[in-house]
């Protein structure tokens, strides 16, 4: 089958690429351009027709990749025509009039170049993750997976395991044949060293993670301290509503957006205070709940506050920033309990100190996650997999100690297994679906 897709953003633009992979991509081309012939590789400007009719479409550069040596590894074409609706309508319709072409489905031009071995698993997610990347550091990140030092990690990892598996298998078939003690031994000292390599990589923070999808940062506070006007001034827009009637916002407000390279989501959450309103108390759980997940917690309170000690005292730790916002109203008979804290004095109002509390939050962030370490886990399923992998090694050398081979082999098969499904090794259609999907059409 032939597919084909606008591979450039929709709507109206200077520029629109339309890219086609499949075995028909010769009849394509000779059909929408009178039998024209084109040298691989090279752009060619060339009159684009309807097919059957010979009427114009459009005038535009086309390049011919022909197969393996492609991305798809199939023969492939594109079109870079004018970006309007009616041009690449018009293209798509002529398409699908030729036997075997129909339009692709997400991520299914990088789907079929993993299934024709162009590219491991990691780097098809990690092409995904550099067209989604808003922020520099997302950016650096997707390149680094893309250079493939996580599959050679990996890789290596894996390679090392399938030795071991080797001798161990050699024992079970030759029972009679003792193993030299040296070998015995590298067993051992082998799978341990992997294991805890892969346990050390493990304890990253999930550094990988919060940078693909945002570190997550909780407003939190007290009714009418300013959490909306602060959510609202870091936006720069009216993500929330602003009114000086207490508990006005009920459910956790979040905004995406990017503090000095890093990318934050950032949640207004209601106010807390005892409080009889059943929306309003579910509001205020949320709110703690959301304390308790973030990564950072800004805590605003205001001179007036009084009631804070309780909840305040929960979330007194490293991941704390503590704001006093409407300081132009007098800070002179503080809270003893708050001076304790040394909080950010700022005014939202008078837009005072609010530089000084945005310089925290990036020191906070980049002394927790940015570290000079590589960061080879990006994905929850990749961090599931090493999981199970050391779990199926602790479980190896526990059966290995007692000299149970059989079942220890095993173990170390489903080791191996477990690394091989992230760089996708072995049979992993169950996990395609799911991974291809969060592509976008024509890629």
């Amino acid at each position: 089958m032939t597919i084909y897709a606008l591979s450039t953003g929709p709507g109206i633009s200077g520029l629109a690429v339309i890219r086609i992979s499949g075995s028909e991509c010769k009849l394509i081309l000779n059909k929408m351009t009178n039998g024209s012939s084109l040298e691989p590789r090279v752009a060619t400007l060339k009159k684009i027709n309807k097919i059957n009719t010979n009427e114009l479409i459009d005038e535009g550069l086309i390049l011919w990749f022909p197969g393996p040596e492609s991305y798809t590894g199939e023969d492939m074409l594109e079109f870079h025509v004018h970006g309007s609706r009616a041009v690449i309508e018009s293209i798509h319709t002529s398409i699908s009039k030729i036997e075997n072409c129909r339009l692709a489905e997400p991520g299914e031009f990088t789907k079929i170049a993993f299934q024709n071995g162009k590219i491991n698993l990691l780097k098809a997610e990690s092409i995904s993750d550099l067209i989604s990347s808003e922020t520099e550091i997302q950016r650096q990140q997707a390149i680094k997976i893309m250079s493939g030092k996580s599959s050679e990690k990996f890789n290596g990892w894996r390679e090392k395991l399938l030795k071991i598996l080797s001798n161990v298998e050699a024992k079970i078939d030759f029972p009679e044949e003792n193993l030299p003690d040296n070998i015995l031994k590298d067993i051992k000292s082998s799978s341990k060293k992997i294991k805890e390599e892969i346990k050390k990589l493990l304890n990253d923070q999930k550094v990988g993670e919060r940078i693909r999808e945002g570190f997550k940062i909780a407003i939190v506070g007290p009714t009418n301290a300013g959490k909306s006007s602060l959510l609202n001034y870091l936006s720069k827009r009216d993500v929330a509503i602003v009114s000086e009637i207490a508990g006005t916002t009920r459910d956790v407000i979040e905004t995406h957006l990017s503090i000095d390279g890093l990318p934050v989501i950032i949640s207004d959450t209601a106010g807390i205070r005892e409080s009889k309103d059943e929306i309003e108390k579910k509001g205020i759980k949320l709110a703690l709940k959301s304390a308790e997940k973030a990564d950072l917690n800004i805590i605003i309170i205001e001179p007036k506050s009084v009631d804070f000690t309780g909840f305040l005292n929960d979330l007194v730790n490293e991941k704390a920033i503590f704001v006093l916002n409407k300081s132009d109203l007098g800070v002179q008979n503080l809270n003893p309990n708050l001076k304790k804290l040394n909080p950010i004095l700022i005014s939202l109002k008078n837009e005072k100190n609010i530089e000084e509390l945005i310089s925290a939050i990036k020191i906070k962030l980049k002394n927790k996650f940015l570290t000079s370490d590589d960061i080879l886990i990006t994905r929850e399923r990749h961090r599931q997999h090493l999981e199970q992998c050391v779990q199926n090694l602790e479980n190896f050398e526990n059966k290995n100690n007692t000299e149970d081979f059989d079942k220890a082999a095993e173990d170390l098969r489903l080791a191996t297994r477990h690394l091989g499904i992230i760089v996708g090794k072995v049979d992993v259609e169950e996990i395609l679906g799911s991974i291809f999907n969060d592509f976008c059409i024509g890629k």
